[in-house]
Protein backbone atom coordinates (compact mmCIF):
# COMPACT_ATOMS: atom_id res chain seq x y z
CA UNK A 1 0.00 0.00 0.00
CA UNK A 2 1.77 3.45 -0.84
CA UNK A 3 0.99 6.03 1.90
CA UNK A 4 0.69 9.69 1.04
CA UNK A 5 1.24 12.52 3.53
CA UNK A 6 0.03 15.64 2.62
CA UNK A 7 1.32 18.51 4.57
CA UNK A 8 -0.50 21.76 4.88
CA UNK A 9 1.38 24.97 5.81
CA UNK A 10 -0.09 28.54 6.08
CA UNK A 11 2.07 29.89 2.84
CA UNK A 12 0.17 27.56 0.77
CA UNK A 13 -2.24 28.89 -1.37
CA UNK A 14 -6.07 27.02 -1.98
CA UNK A 15 -4.47 26.66 -5.88
CA UNK A 16 -1.36 24.54 -4.77
CA UNK A 17 -3.52 22.79 -2.20
CA UNK A 18 -6.04 21.49 -5.04
CA UNK A 19 -2.84 20.72 -7.30
CA UNK A 20 -1.25 18.64 -4.41
CA UNK A 21 -4.32 16.76 -3.96
CA UNK A 22 -5.21 16.05 -7.70
CA UNK A 23 -1.26 14.50 -7.89
CA UNK A 24 -1.71 12.30 -5.08
CA UNK A 25 -5.27 11.23 -6.24
CA UNK A 26 -4.12 10.37 -9.75
CA UNK A 27 -1.03 8.65 -8.32
CA UNK A 28 -3.22 6.55 -6.33
CA UNK A 29 -5.45 5.63 -8.96
CA UNK A 30 -1.76 4.57 -11.09
CA UNK A 31 -0.79 2.28 -8.01
CA UNK A 32 -4.70 0.47 -8.05
CA UNK A 33 -4.15 -0.15 -11.78
CA UNK A 34 -0.18 -1.53 -11.32
CA UNK A 35 -1.71 -3.51 -8.36
CA UNK A 36 -4.48 -5.21 -10.05
CA UNK A 37 -2.18 -6.22 -13.24
CA UNK A 38 0.18 -7.59 -10.51
CA UNK A 39 -2.43 -9.46 -9.26
CA UNK A 40 -3.76 -10.44 -12.55
CA UNK A 41 -0.47 -11.57 -13.62
CA UNK A 42 0.48 -13.37 -10.79
CA UNK A 43 -2.22 -15.37 -9.70
CA UNK A 44 -4.80 -15.63 -12.57
CA UNK A 45 -7.75 -14.08 -11.67
CA UNK A 46 -6.09 -12.95 -7.85
CA UNK A 47 -4.69 -14.69 -5.23
CA UNK A 48 -1.45 -16.85 -5.06
CA UNK A 49 -2.63 -20.47 -3.63
CA UNK A 50 0.09 -23.36 -3.55
CA UNK A 51 -0.16 -26.42 -2.24
CA UNK A 52 1.75 -29.29 -1.22
CA UNK A 53 1.92 -32.82 -2.21
CA UNK A 54 -0.79 -34.94 -0.72
CA UNK A 55 0.55 -37.31 2.42
CA UNK A 56 -1.79 -38.30 4.83
CA UNK A 57 -3.14 -34.80 4.81
CA UNK A 58 -0.77 -32.62 3.25
CA UNK A 59 -1.42 -28.80 3.88
CA UNK A 60 -2.48 -26.20 1.14
CA UNK A 61 -1.20 -22.87 2.13
CA UNK A 62 -2.91 -20.19 0.72
CA UNK A 63 -1.97 -16.02 0.30
CA UNK A 64 -5.36 -13.58 0.96
CA UNK A 65 -4.38 -10.25 -0.29
CA UNK A 66 -6.73 -9.60 2.51
CA UNK A 67 -4.94 -10.48 6.01
CA UNK A 68 -7.16 -8.60 8.03
CA UNK A 69 -11.19 -8.04 8.60
CA UNK A 70 -12.55 -4.75 7.81
CA UNK A 71 -13.43 -2.50 11.35
CA UNK A 72 -17.40 -3.56 10.83
CA UNK A 73 -19.21 -5.33 8.55
CA UNK A 74 -20.89 -2.40 7.10
CA UNK A 75 -17.20 -1.79 5.91
CA UNK A 76 -16.70 -5.36 4.62
CA UNK A 77 -19.82 -4.66 2.39
CA UNK A 78 -18.05 -1.41 1.13
CA UNK A 79 -14.41 -2.49 0.33
CA UNK A 80 -13.32 -3.89 -3.16
CA UNK A 81 -12.11 -7.69 -3.33
CA UNK A 82 -8.33 -7.69 -3.41
CA UNK A 83 -8.97 -11.23 -5.46
CA UNK A 84 -9.68 -8.92 -8.72
CA UNK A 85 -12.61 -10.34 -10.91
CA UNK A 86 -12.16 -9.07 -14.29
CA UNK A 87 -14.37 -6.48 -14.43
CA UNK A 88 -13.15 -4.97 -11.40
CA UNK A 89 -12.64 -1.25 -11.54
CA UNK A 90 -9.07 -0.14 -12.01
CA UNK A 91 -9.11 2.93 -9.59
CA UNK A 92 -10.42 2.98 -6.52
CA UNK A 93 -11.35 6.53 -4.29
CA UNK A 94 -8.55 7.42 -2.21
CA UNK A 95 -10.83 7.09 1.01
CA UNK A 96 -11.70 2.92 -0.22
CA UNK A 97 -7.76 2.45 -0.83
CA UNK A 98 -6.78 3.66 2.17
CA UNK A 99 -10.11 1.44 4.18
CA UNK A 100 -7.80 -1.83 2.76
CA UNK A 101 -5.10 -3.10 4.85
CA UNK A 102 -2.68 -5.84 4.28
CA UNK A 103 0.40 -7.91 5.67
CA UNK A 104 2.26 -9.75 3.13
CA UNK A 105 4.53 -11.16 5.14
CA UNK A 106 1.61 -12.60 7.86
CA UNK A 107 -0.86 -13.55 4.92
CA UNK A 108 1.13 -16.27 3.38
CA UNK A 109 0.99 -18.12 6.42
CA UNK A 110 -2.74 -20.00 6.43
CA UNK A 111 -2.83 -23.70 5.67
CA UNK A 112 -5.59 -25.98 4.67
CA UNK A 113 -5.61 -29.57 4.00
CA UNK A 114 -5.31 -31.01 0.71
CA UNK A 115 -9.02 -32.13 0.15
CA UNK A 116 -9.35 -34.16 -2.84
CA UNK A 117 -12.94 -34.99 -3.87
CA UNK A 118 -14.78 -37.88 -2.83
CA UNK A 119 -15.21 -39.79 -6.37
CA UNK A 120 -18.37 -41.71 -8.00
CA UNK A 121 -18.06 -45.20 -7.39
CA UNK A 122 -19.23 -48.20 -8.76
CA UNK A 123 -21.64 -50.06 -6.41
CA UNK A 124 -21.20 -53.58 -7.34
CA UNK A 125 -17.65 -53.80 -6.88
CA UNK A 126 -18.06 -50.85 -3.84
CA UNK A 127 -21.12 -51.91 -1.70
CA UNK A 128 -20.30 -50.54 1.26
CA UNK A 129 -19.15 -46.83 2.05
CA UNK A 130 -18.44 -46.23 5.46
CA UNK A 131 -17.90 -42.77 7.04
CA UNK A 132 -17.47 -40.82 10.61
CA UNK A 133 -19.76 -37.96 11.79
CA UNK A 134 -18.26 -34.09 11.41
CA UNK A 135 -20.13 -31.81 13.68
CA UNK A 136 -17.49 -29.03 12.77
CA UNK A 137 -18.49 -25.68 11.03
CA UNK A 138 -15.24 -23.69 10.87
CA UNK A 139 -15.20 -24.31 7.61
CA UNK A 140 -18.38 -22.25 7.29
CA UNK A 141 -17.47 -19.18 9.50
CA UNK A 142 -14.24 -18.94 7.82
CA UNK A 143 -15.67 -18.84 4.20
CA UNK A 144 -17.81 -16.11 5.16
CA UNK A 145 -14.54 -14.58 6.33
CA UNK A 146 -12.74 -14.53 2.85
CA UNK A 147 -16.29 -13.55 1.09
CA UNK A 148 -16.69 -10.71 3.81
CA UNK A 149 -13.03 -9.35 2.96
CA UNK A 150 -13.85 -9.34 -0.44
CA UNK A 151 -12.34 -12.53 -2.44
CA UNK A 152 -13.87 -15.70 -2.91
CA UNK A 153 -12.29 -19.07 -0.34
CA UNK A 154 -9.36 -21.24 -1.62
CA UNK A 155 -11.12 -24.50 -2.55
CA UNK A 156 -9.28 -26.32 0.29
CA UNK A 157 -10.89 -23.99 2.53
CA UNK A 158 -14.01 -25.08 2.02
CA UNK A 159 -15.15 -28.58 3.27
CA UNK A 160 -19.17 -28.87 2.22
CA UNK A 161 -19.72 -31.08 5.11
CA UNK A 162 -18.95 -28.33 7.49
CA UNK A 163 -20.77 -25.99 5.49
CA UNK A 164 -23.88 -28.03 5.83
CA UNK A 165 -23.64 -28.42 9.31
CA UNK A 166 -23.19 -25.19 10.35
CA UNK A 167 -27.37 -24.84 10.03
CA UNK A 168 -29.65 -27.24 12.20
CA UNK A 169 -32.62 -28.37 10.61
CA UNK A 170 -36.39 -29.43 11.51
CA UNK A 171 -35.31 -33.28 12.65
CA UNK A 172 -37.15 -34.86 15.02
CA UNK A 173 -35.63 -35.05 18.88
CA UNK A 174 -34.86 -38.53 19.79
CA UNK A 175 -37.35 -40.76 21.17
CA UNK A 176 -36.82 -43.11 25.03
CA UNK A 177 -33.67 -43.26 26.06
CA UNK A 178 -31.58 -42.93 22.52
CA UNK A 179 -29.13 -40.20 22.15
CA UNK A 180 -30.52 -39.15 18.68
CA UNK A 181 -32.98 -39.55 15.96
CA UNK A 182 -32.46 -41.10 12.21
CA UNK A 183 -34.57 -38.97 9.45
CA UNK A 184 -33.74 -39.77 5.31
CA UNK A 185 -35.46 -38.47 2.54
CA UNK A 186 -34.91 -38.92 -1.27
CA UNK A 187 -35.51 -37.07 -4.09
CA UNK A 188 -33.81 -35.51 -7.52
CA UNK A 189 -30.44 -33.94 -7.19
CA UNK A 190 -30.96 -30.45 -8.02
CA UNK A 191 -27.82 -30.06 -10.03
CA UNK A 192 -28.49 -33.06 -12.17
CA UNK A 193 -32.12 -34.31 -11.82
CA UNK A 194 -31.07 -37.44 -13.80
CA UNK A 195 -29.16 -38.32 -10.58
CA UNK A 196 -31.36 -38.89 -6.92
CA UNK A 197 -29.91 -37.61 -4.06
CA UNK A 198 -30.29 -39.17 -0.65
CA UNK A 199 -30.50 -37.10 2.75
CA UNK A 200 -29.40 -38.36 6.23
CA UNK A 201 -29.93 -36.01 9.00
CA UNK A 202 -29.15 -37.06 12.86
CA UNK A 203 -30.38 -35.22 15.51
CA UNK A 204 -28.92 -35.17 19.24
CA UNK A 205 -31.20 -34.60 22.51
CA UNK A 206 -31.43 -31.21 22.98
CA UNK A 207 -30.61 -30.77 26.98
CA UNK A 208 -31.40 -27.45 28.98
CA UNK A 209 -27.99 -25.83 30.05
CA UNK A 210 -29.61 -26.28 34.21
CA UNK A 211 -29.36 -30.07 33.33
CA UNK A 212 -25.60 -29.69 31.99
CA UNK A 213 -23.79 -31.88 34.35
CA UNK A 214 -20.95 -29.89 36.43
CA UNK A 215 -18.01 -28.61 34.00
CA UNK A 216 -14.55 -29.03 35.21
CA UNK A 217 -13.15 -26.22 31.97
CA UNK A 218 -9.58 -25.04 31.03
CA UNK A 219 -9.22 -22.02 28.91
CA UNK A 220 -5.94 -22.57 27.36
CA UNK A 221 -5.75 -19.20 25.62
CA UNK A 222 -2.71 -17.99 23.00
CA UNK A 223 -1.87 -14.24 24.22
CA UNK A 224 1.56 -14.75 21.82
CA UNK A 225 2.62 -11.63 19.41
CA UNK A 226 0.75 -13.06 16.48
CA UNK A 227 -2.59 -12.75 18.87
CA UNK A 228 -2.40 -8.63 18.87
CA UNK A 229 -4.54 -7.95 15.98
CA UNK A 230 -8.58 -7.17 16.96
CA UNK A 231 -9.60 -10.05 15.32
CA UNK A 232 -7.51 -12.23 17.56
CA UNK A 233 -7.24 -11.61 21.14
CA UNK A 234 -9.75 -8.87 21.65
CA UNK A 235 -12.50 -10.52 20.08
CA UNK A 236 -11.40 -14.03 21.84
CA UNK A 237 -11.58 -11.83 25.20
CA UNK A 238 -14.90 -10.71 24.28
CA UNK A 239 -15.96 -14.18 23.30
CA UNK A 240 -14.98 -15.82 26.93
CA UNK A 241 -17.31 -13.48 28.31
CA UNK A 242 -20.17 -14.57 26.80
CA UNK A 243 -19.04 -18.19 27.81
CA UNK A 244 -18.37 -17.09 31.26
CA UNK A 245 -22.14 -15.49 31.63
CA UNK A 246 -23.53 -18.88 30.97
CA UNK A 247 -21.32 -20.78 33.77
CA UNK A 248 -23.44 -22.40 37.07
CA UNK A 249 -21.93 -22.47 40.79
CA UNK A 250 -21.87 -26.24 40.37
CA UNK A 251 -19.10 -25.16 37.34
CA UNK A 252 -15.33 -24.47 37.96
CA UNK A 253 -12.71 -22.75 35.25
CA UNK A 254 -9.36 -22.58 35.22
CA UNK A 255 -7.20 -20.20 32.49
CA UNK A 256 -3.47 -20.86 31.08
CA UNK A 257 -2.07 -18.88 28.74
CA UNK A 258 0.89 -19.19 26.24
CA UNK A 259 3.25 -17.27 24.61
CA UNK A 260 7.26 -17.11 25.71
CA UNK A 261 6.46 -19.27 28.14
CA UNK A 262 3.26 -21.15 29.59
CA UNK A 263 1.33 -19.97 32.60
CA UNK A 264 -1.68 -20.36 35.52
CA UNK A 265 -3.15 -16.80 35.32
CA UNK A 266 -6.68 -18.08 36.82
CA UNK A 267 -6.66 -21.38 39.27
CA UNK A 268 -9.82 -23.30 39.73
CA UNK A 269 -12.63 -20.78 39.98
CA UNK A 270 -16.23 -21.71 41.05
CA UNK A 271 -18.47 -20.52 38.11
CA UNK A 272 -20.43 -17.75 40.30
CA UNK A 273 -17.08 -15.96 40.90
CA UNK A 274 -17.70 -14.12 37.84
CA UNK A 275 -16.13 -10.94 38.35
CA UNK A 276 -12.77 -12.92 39.36
CA UNK A 277 -12.77 -15.25 36.21
CA UNK A 278 -13.59 -11.72 33.68
CA UNK A 279 -11.07 -10.15 35.79
CA UNK A 280 -8.48 -12.30 34.74
CA UNK A 281 -9.72 -12.56 31.26
CA UNK A 282 -9.48 -8.67 30.61
CA UNK A 283 -6.19 -8.20 32.15
CA UNK A 284 -4.55 -10.75 29.32
CA UNK A 285 -2.02 -8.87 26.41
CA UNK A 286 -0.63 -10.21 23.62
CA UNK A 287 3.44 -10.75 23.02
CA UNK A 288 5.70 -13.26 22.68
CA UNK A 289 6.29 -16.33 20.55
CA UNK A 290 3.68 -19.53 20.75
CA UNK A 291 4.59 -21.99 23.04
CA UNK A 292 1.76 -23.85 22.55
CA UNK A 293 2.75 -27.15 23.10
CA UNK A 294 3.56 -26.14 26.58
CA UNK A 295 0.35 -24.53 27.45
CA UNK A 296 -1.15 -27.92 26.62
CA UNK A 297 0.38 -29.88 29.05
CA UNK A 298 -0.56 -27.61 31.67
CA UNK A 299 -3.72 -27.34 30.80
CA UNK A 300 -4.61 -30.93 30.62
CA UNK A 301 -2.77 -31.26 34.07
CA UNK A 302 -5.53 -28.76 35.32
CA UNK A 303 -8.04 -30.72 33.88
CA UNK A 304 -6.22 -33.87 35.52
CA UNK A 305 -6.46 -32.51 39.14
CA UNK A 306 -9.80 -31.03 38.69
CA UNK A 307 -11.40 -34.30 37.48
CA UNK A 308 -14.91 -34.13 38.01
CA UNK A 309 -16.73 -38.18 37.82
CA UNK A 310 -19.57 -38.18 35.74
CA UNK A 311 -19.03 -34.70 34.48
CA UNK A 312 -17.79 -32.42 31.70
CA UNK A 313 -13.73 -32.25 31.88
CA UNK A 314 -12.75 -30.28 28.66
CA UNK A 315 -9.72 -27.92 27.47
CA UNK A 316 -11.39 -24.39 25.25
CA UNK A 317 -8.34 -24.03 23.46
CA UNK A 318 -8.39 -20.46 21.52
CA UNK A 319 -5.67 -19.73 19.18
CA UNK A 320 -4.83 -19.25 15.55
CA UNK A 321 -3.20 -22.38 15.26
CA UNK A 322 0.23 -20.85 15.47
CA UNK A 323 2.59 -23.47 17.59
CA UNK A 324 6.16 -22.67 16.81
CA UNK A 325 8.07 -23.49 20.20
CA UNK A 326 7.73 -26.70 22.33
CA UNK A 327 5.53 -29.35 21.10
CA UNK A 328 5.00 -28.05 17.86
CA UNK A 329 4.82 -31.16 15.02
CA UNK A 330 1.26 -32.71 14.39
CA UNK A 331 2.48 -36.53 15.49
CA UNK A 332 3.38 -34.92 19.04
CA UNK A 333 0.67 -33.30 19.46
CA UNK A 334 -2.20 -35.58 18.54
CA UNK A 335 -0.12 -38.55 20.82
CA UNK A 336 -0.85 -36.21 23.89
CA UNK A 337 -4.68 -35.24 22.87
CA UNK A 338 -5.07 -38.70 22.33
CA UNK A 339 -3.62 -40.29 25.94
CA UNK A 340 -6.09 -37.31 27.49
CA UNK A 341 -8.97 -38.16 25.42
CA UNK A 342 -8.62 -41.55 26.88
CA UNK A 343 -8.73 -40.05 30.06
CA UNK A 344 -12.26 -38.60 29.62
CA UNK A 345 -10.67 -35.34 29.27
CA UNK A 346 -11.66 -34.08 25.64
CA UNK A 347 -10.86 -31.48 23.48
CA UNK A 348 -12.70 -28.28 22.09
CA UNK A 349 -10.92 -25.51 19.75
CA UNK A 350 -11.72 -22.30 18.56
CA UNK A 351 -9.62 -20.25 15.61
CA UNK A 352 -9.42 -16.66 15.74
CA UNK A 353 -8.69 -14.31 13.43
CA UNK A 354 -6.45 -13.84 9.41
CA UNK A 355 -3.58 -14.38 8.05
CA UNK A 356 -2.22 -16.70 9.90
CA UNK A 357 -5.04 -19.01 10.77
CA UNK A 358 -3.64 -22.99 11.01
CA UNK A 359 -6.97 -24.47 9.80
CA UNK A 360 -5.32 -27.87 9.03
CA UNK A 361 -3.37 -27.92 12.76
CA UNK A 362 -6.71 -27.28 14.48
CA UNK A 363 -8.69 -29.68 13.11
CA UNK A 364 -6.90 -32.55 13.40
CA UNK A 365 -6.15 -31.69 16.85
CA UNK A 366 -9.98 -31.49 17.91
CA UNK A 367 -10.72 -34.43 15.88
CA UNK A 368 -8.34 -36.46 17.87
CA UNK A 369 -9.71 -34.63 21.18
CA UNK A 370 -13.37 -36.12 20.71
CA UNK A 371 -14.07 -32.82 20.46
CA UNK A 372 -15.14 -29.65 18.12
CA UNK A 373 -13.55 -26.94 16.14
CA UNK A 374 -15.09 -23.37 15.39
CA UNK A 375 -14.16 -20.36 13.54
CA UNK A 376 -14.98 -17.31 15.38
CA UNK A 377 -14.45 -14.45 12.77
CA UNK A 378 -16.85 -11.95 14.87
CA UNK A 379 -18.86 -11.85 18.25
CA UNK A 380 -22.05 -13.06 16.51
CA UNK A 381 -20.28 -16.17 15.68
CA UNK A 382 -18.94 -16.01 19.34
CA UNK A 383 -22.79 -16.01 20.76
CA UNK A 384 -23.32 -18.91 18.18
CA UNK A 385 -20.82 -21.51 19.68
CA UNK A 386 -20.54 -19.89 23.14
CA UNK A 387 -24.47 -19.15 24.10
CA UNK A 388 -26.97 -20.69 21.93
CA UNK A 389 -25.16 -24.26 21.04
CA UNK A 390 -23.11 -24.22 24.61
CA UNK A 391 -24.84 -27.95 24.92
CA UNK A 392 -23.11 -29.09 22.03
CA UNK A 393 -20.27 -27.46 22.21
CA UNK A 394 -19.25 -28.27 25.90
CA UNK A 395 -21.39 -31.87 26.57
CA UNK A 396 -20.94 -34.57 24.51
CA UNK A 397 -23.60 -37.48 24.20
CA UNK A 398 -22.79 -39.95 22.13
CA UNK A 399 -19.29 -40.53 21.07
CA UNK A 400 -17.29 -42.71 18.07
CA UNK A 401 -20.09 -42.44 15.92
CA UNK A 402 -19.75 -44.04 12.04
CA UNK A 403 -22.30 -44.56 9.46
CA UNK A 404 -21.93 -47.22 7.14
CA UNK A 405 -23.85 -47.24 4.04
CA UNK A 406 -25.13 -50.61 2.02
CA UNK A 407 -26.18 -49.98 -1.35
CA UNK A 408 -28.71 -51.97 -3.16
CA UNK A 409 -27.26 -52.82 -6.65
CA UNK A 410 -30.46 -53.56 -7.89
CA UNK A 411 -31.72 -50.01 -7.56
CA UNK A 412 -28.17 -48.18 -7.76
CA UNK A 413 -25.01 -48.22 -9.96
CA UNK A 414 -22.97 -45.77 -8.91
CA UNK A 415 -22.78 -43.28 -5.48
CA UNK A 416 -20.63 -40.32 -3.94
CA UNK A 417 -20.55 -39.12 -0.69
CA UNK A 418 -20.47 -35.48 -0.71
CA UNK A 419 -17.97 -33.75 1.72
CA UNK A 420 -17.20 -35.69 4.60
CA UNK A 421 -12.95 -36.77 2.23
CA UNK A 422 -10.81 -36.65 5.92
CA UNK A 423 -13.39 -38.70 7.93
CA UNK A 424 -13.68 -41.63 5.38
CA UNK A 425 -12.56 -45.05 6.81
CA UNK A 426 -12.26 -48.70 5.97
CA UNK A 427 -15.19 -50.97 5.82
CA UNK A 428 -13.75 -52.91 8.74
CA UNK A 429 -13.41 -50.10 10.97
CA UNK A 430 -16.99 -49.68 11.30
CA UNK A 431 -17.30 -52.97 13.85
CA UNK A 432 -13.74 -52.25 15.64
CA UNK A 433 -14.67 -50.37 18.69
CA UNK A 434 -11.10 -49.29 18.78
CA UNK A 435 -11.07 -47.27 16.05
CA UNK A 436 -12.14 -43.40 16.88
CA UNK A 437 -14.78 -41.35 15.23
CA UNK A 438 -16.99 -38.32 16.01
CA UNK A 439 -18.68 -37.25 18.46
CA UNK A 440 -22.07 -35.76 18.94
CA UNK A 441 -23.16 -32.78 21.31
CA UNK A 442 -26.08 -32.22 22.79
CA UNK A 443 -28.16 -30.53 20.54
CA UNK A 444 -25.64 -30.89 17.42
CA UNK A 445 -27.08 -31.92 14.21
CA UNK A 446 -25.40 -34.23 11.61
CA UNK A 447 -26.03 -34.19 7.81
CA UNK A 448 -25.09 -36.29 5.07
CA UNK A 449 -26.01 -36.38 1.57
CA UNK A 450 -24.99 -39.13 -0.79
CA UNK A 451 -25.82 -38.33 -4.95
CA UNK A 452 -26.95 -41.70 -6.30
CA UNK A 453 -26.86 -43.04 -9.92
CA UNK A 454 -29.78 -45.07 -9.91
CA UNK A 455 -29.99 -48.52 -12.40
CA UNK A 456 -30.62 -47.89 -15.55
CA UNK A 457 -29.95 -44.39 -15.75
CA UNK A 458 -27.55 -43.25 -18.86
CA UNK A 459 -24.82 -40.71 -17.12
CA UNK A 460 -22.51 -38.37 -18.06
CA UNK A 461 -19.64 -39.17 -15.08
CA UNK A 462 -17.56 -41.73 -14.81
CA UNK A 463 -17.69 -45.01 -11.77
CA UNK A 464 -14.86 -46.19 -10.39
CA UNK A 465 -14.56 -49.57 -9.60
CA UNK A 466 -11.86 -49.25 -6.81
CA UNK A 467 -12.35 -47.15 -3.48
CA UNK A 468 -8.71 -45.75 -2.94
CA UNK A 469 -9.72 -45.81 0.77
CA UNK A 470 -10.67 -49.16 0.94
CA UNK A 471 -9.73 -51.21 -2.11
CA UNK A 472 -10.45 -54.89 -0.88
CA UNK A 473 -13.95 -54.08 -0.49
CA UNK A 474 -16.55 -56.95 0.59
CA UNK A 475 -20.12 -57.45 -0.07
CA UNK A 476 -22.20 -57.71 3.52
CA UNK A 477 -23.66 -60.85 3.33
CA UNK A 478 -25.74 -60.33 5.58
CA UNK A 479 -27.96 -56.77 4.58
CA UNK A 480 -30.85 -57.79 2.87
CA UNK A 481 -32.89 -55.22 0.93
CA UNK A 482 -36.96 -55.28 -0.11
CA UNK A 483 -39.03 -53.18 -1.86
CA UNK A 484 -37.60 -49.96 -3.36
CA UNK A 485 -34.88 -49.45 -0.83
CA UNK A 486 -32.08 -47.87 -2.00
CA UNK A 487 -29.65 -48.92 0.98
CA UNK A 488 -29.23 -49.26 3.98
CA UNK A 489 -27.80 -47.06 6.86
CA UNK A 490 -26.05 -48.52 9.90
CA UNK A 491 -25.21 -46.51 12.78
CA UNK A 492 -22.57 -47.60 15.77
CA UNK A 493 -22.29 -45.15 18.86
CA UNK A 494 -20.73 -44.93 22.11
CA UNK A 495 -21.86 -43.91 25.50
CA UNK A 496 -19.43 -40.69 26.56
CA UNK A 497 -17.74 -43.31 29.69
CA UNK A 498 -18.34 -46.52 27.79
CA UNK A 499 -16.24 -48.40 25.51
CA UNK A 500 -18.55 -50.92 23.23
CA UNK A 501 -20.64 -49.73 20.55
CA UNK A 502 -24.38 -49.70 20.06
CA UNK A 503 -26.15 -50.20 16.54
CA UNK A 504 -28.55 -48.74 14.95
CA UNK A 505 -29.85 -49.85 11.51
CA UNK A 506 -32.68 -47.69 8.88
CA UNK A 507 -33.64 -48.46 5.69
CA UNK A 508 -33.74 -46.07 3.13
CA UNK A 509 -36.48 -45.93 0.60
CA UNK A 510 -37.61 -43.88 -2.10
CA UNK A 511 -40.86 -42.45 -2.42
CA UNK A 512 -40.13 -40.79 -5.97
CA UNK A 513 -40.47 -37.34 -4.77
CA UNK A 514 -39.50 -34.94 -7.31
CA UNK A 515 -37.59 -31.58 -5.70
CA UNK A 516 -40.62 -29.04 -5.55
CA UNK A 517 -41.96 -32.19 -3.11
CA UNK A 518 -38.46 -32.49 -1.41
CA UNK A 519 -38.85 -30.76 2.34
CA UNK A 520 -37.16 -27.14 3.56
CA UNK A 521 -34.35 -29.37 5.03
CA UNK A 522 -33.58 -31.24 1.83
CA UNK A 523 -33.73 -28.75 -0.29
CA UNK A 524 -31.40 -26.13 2.13
CA UNK A 525 -29.17 -28.74 2.58
CA UNK A 526 -28.94 -29.25 -0.86
CA UNK A 527 -27.97 -25.74 -2.10
CA UNK A 528 -25.41 -25.14 0.88
CA UNK A 529 -24.35 -28.51 -0.71
CA UNK A 530 -23.91 -27.29 -4.46
CA UNK A 531 -22.88 -23.63 -3.17
CA UNK A 532 -19.78 -25.58 -1.82
CA UNK A 533 -19.55 -27.72 -4.59
CA UNK A 534 -19.24 -24.59 -6.93
CA UNK A 535 -16.46 -22.51 -4.83
CA UNK A 536 -14.51 -25.26 -4.79
CA UNK A 537 -14.94 -25.91 -9.17
CA UNK A 538 -15.88 -29.14 -8.47
CA UNK A 539 -15.97 -31.88 -11.34
CA UNK A 540 -19.61 -33.15 -10.26
CA UNK A 541 -21.29 -30.27 -9.82
CA UNK A 542 -22.95 -30.64 -12.82
CA UNK A 543 -25.73 -28.02 -13.81
CA UNK A 544 -24.96 -25.86 -10.18
CA UNK A 545 -24.77 -22.54 -9.97
CA UNK A 546 -24.93 -19.65 -7.72
CA UNK A 547 -28.40 -18.55 -9.53
CA UNK A 548 -29.52 -21.81 -8.84
CA UNK A 549 -27.93 -21.66 -5.33
CA UNK A 550 -30.48 -18.45 -4.48
CA UNK A 551 -33.53 -19.70 -5.95
CA UNK A 552 -33.05 -22.87 -3.99
CA UNK A 553 -31.98 -21.70 -0.86
CA UNK A 554 -34.81 -18.60 -0.78
CA UNK A 555 -37.62 -21.46 -1.65
CA UNK A 556 -36.41 -23.18 1.22
CA UNK A 557 -35.37 -20.67 4.06
CA UNK A 558 -38.44 -21.57 6.24
CA UNK A 559 -39.09 -19.78 9.90
CA UNK A 560 -35.30 -18.54 9.67
CA UNK A 561 -35.78 -17.41 13.92
CA UNK A 562 -31.79 -16.78 14.19
CA UNK A 563 -31.44 -15.22 10.61
CA UNK A 564 -28.74 -17.94 9.38
CA UNK A 565 -30.25 -18.72 6.66
CA UNK A 566 -30.94 -15.31 5.38
CA UNK A 567 -26.96 -14.58 6.19
CA UNK A 568 -26.19 -17.41 3.70
CA UNK A 569 -28.78 -16.39 0.64
CA UNK A 570 -26.64 -12.91 1.33
CA UNK A 571 -23.43 -14.92 1.36
CA UNK A 572 -24.29 -16.20 -2.17
CA UNK A 573 -25.66 -12.69 -3.73
CA UNK A 574 -22.21 -11.14 -2.85
CA UNK A 575 -19.86 -14.03 -3.64
CA UNK A 576 -21.44 -13.54 -7.55
CA UNK A 577 -20.25 -10.25 -7.20
CA UNK A 578 -16.41 -11.36 -6.89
Amino acid sequence: MLNFVIEQTEAQSEGEIMKTRQRAIATLGLAAVLGALTVACEGGEGGNYTSEAPSEQAPMKVSPEAASLPETQSDAENLPGTKFAPQAQQSQSLDRLQGLRSDPEASNRETYSTIPENPFLNASSNPLSTFSIDVDAASYSNMRRFINEGQLPPPDAVRVEELINYFTYDYPQPKADQPFSITTEVAEAPWNPKHKLVHIGLQGKSISTENLPPSNLVFLLDVSGSMSDANKLPLLKEAFRLLVDQLRDEDKVSIVVYAGAAGTVLPPTPGNQKDTILAAIDKLDAGGSTAGGQGIKLAYKLAQDNFIESGNNRVILATDGDFNVGISSDEQLVNLIEEKREQDIFLTVLGFGTGNLQDAKMEKIANKGNGNYAYIDNILEANKVLVNEIGGTLLTIAKDMKIQVGFNPEKVQGYRLIGYENRRLQNEAFQDDKKDAGELGAGHSVTALYEIIPVGVKSDVSLSDVDIVDSQQKTDESMTFSGNELMQVKLRYKQPDQDTSQLITAPVVDQGLTLVQASNNFKFSASVAEFGMVLRESQYKGNGNLDHVLQLASQSQGADLDGYRAEFIRLVKRAKSL
